[in-house]
């Protein structure tokens, strides 16, 4: 077991990984909120088994939050966190000691055309949340000057307007998207699943079986109807309040008419709420 050193100053944090940068070492990045699962450890250790130096931050961002409440009902279990990840192995933890570390008094916030992106399902329903993303993501890349990064793809969403980050402020790192990670029942795993009770946690996998109905059906059926049966799941199952259900090219979140049979990289995505849980999952609708 190695305990990864813990660092809470931006300054600090610069420091060190540009002396191995410097070094011509790799630098592997995993962005966190903390409340860290096996989805956040397998991006963990991807970066191990890939790169020299693994540096992973817990930073609660506050302009990702449009709700204030659930900003403050977010799961924090830093001691827990950097238990773990001494356990698989991991070089540095970034726990920023203060808001202005990330943003100090002279941080001006910058916004880049996200097209499309900024326009549907997250976009959409959660205003300004990806101008706080892209922000955050910006900054932490400027802190740890990693040379790969690891997301996972269960934000595929926030995934693309990553790679429209980097693209666009021309950072020289490599983005590297995981899998959605699952339990054996097929339940997303999610830091906000550990505030569900025992029988919502029974009730969200109604989610990943209902994509898995869509997934069947992509290709036979017309969209429209997919849309009509999911909306048929949802009345029947009150428990939940969709947001959204969506069918798009993963390539650019374009939305699928028809039957979809020239769509690129097809997906389905949802969201939706549980109690006072907001829920999000998706899934490739072709292999």
């Amino acid at each position: 077991m190695q305990t990864p050193a813990i660092i809470g100053l931006s300054a600090q944090m610069n420091a060190f990984s540009h002396r191995h940068r410097s070094q011509g070492k790799t630098i592997g990045f995993v962005p966190t909120m903390g409340a860290l699962h096996e989805g956040h450890l397998s991006l963990v250790k991807a970066a191990n088994a890939s790169c020299d130096v693994v540096i992973v931050s817990i930073f609660v961002n506050p302009s990702q939050f449009n709700d204030p409440k659930d900003f403050e009902r977010y799961p924090r279990t830093v001691e827990k966190d950097v238990k773990l990840l001494g356990e698989i192995g991991c070089d540095v933890v970034f726990v920023p000691e203060r808001v202005e570390e990330i943003y100090p008094e002279t941080y001006v916030p910058f916004t880049i055309d996200l097209g499309n992106l900024a326009n549907v399902m997250e976009g959409k329903h959660r205003p300004g949340h990806f101008n706080g993303v892209v922000n955050v993501v910006s900054r932490l890349f400027e802190i740890t000057e990693p040379t790969h990064a690891f997301f996972g793809l269960k934000d595929y969403q926030q995934f693309l307007v990553v790679d429209k980050l980097i693209k666009t402020r021309q950072f020289p790192i490599e983005l590297i998207g995981l899998p959605t990670s699952r339990t054996a029942t097929g339940l997303a795993r999610s830091s906000r699943n550990q505030l569900l009770n025992p029988i919502e946690l029974h009730q969200a996998l109604g989610l990943y079986n209902m994509l898995g109905k869509a997934r069947e059906q992509f290709g036979k059926t017309d969209v429209e109807l997919i849309k009509g049966q999911v909306n048929d799941f949802f009345n029947s199952h009150p428990e939940f309040e969709l947001e959204y259900f969506e069918l798009s090219q993963g390539t650019d979140l374009i939305p699928i008419t028809g039957l979809g049979t020239e769509a690129e990289k097809p997906m389905a995505f949802v969201a939706a709420r549980l109690g006072k849980i907001r829920l999000i999952d998706n899934i490739f609708l072709k292999d």
